[in-house]
């Protein structure tokens, strides 16, 4: 595999992380009308979704790839 190969994997997979955290935290106000059990389970969902994301950005940033403003 080449590094732009590599490079574009990983990208894809932040641009995956970053709908998939988007999604979840949309999903907070949803489960908003379900009670506090379900809030915190969604709270929880989109806290661990946005540090996988920004577990991705810090790889791309660590390879000189900038995404995000």
């Amino acid at each position: 595999m080449n590094p732009s190969d590599a490079h574009a994997e990983i990208i894809a997979t932040f641009k995956r992380a970053e709908a998939d955290a988007d999604h979840k935290f949309g999903l907070i106000k949803a489960a908003a009308q379900k009670g506090p059990k379900a809030i915190q389970a969604a709270t929880d969902a989109a806290a661990k979704a946005a540090k996988r994301r920004d577990s991705y950005a810090k790889k791309l940033d660590a390879l000189g790839l900038h995404l995000k403003d």
